[in-house]
């Protein structure tokens, strides 16, 4: 089975909004959730999501908001359909 080429985090937040974050790896998004999501499970206080898209914006989120976390591997192919 091929290896995903990045894997798409689907944030579930407070008030039905969703965000969809990439991490180029599953240990990327390990780190960043161990790290900055779980000691502060609980908190008001808002952390930094990391975002790979236009130079210079960036997102934070309050921990205590997000309701469920989705990961999904996203496979590239070769192939085009």
């Amino acid at each position: 089975m091929p290896n995903p080429s990045e894997f798409a985090v689907h944030l579930m937040l407070e008030g039905g909004h969703r965000e969809e974050v990439r991490f180029s790896t599953i240990q990327e998004f390990q780190k960043w959730y161990s790290g900055e999501m779980v000691p502060k499970s609980d908190s008001r206080d808002f952390v930094s999501v990391p975002l790979k898209t236009i130079q210079g914006e960036y997102m934070v989120v309050r921990p205590s908001a997000v309701l469920a976390i989705r990961v999904e591997p996203i496979f590239s192919s070769s192939v085009e359909r």
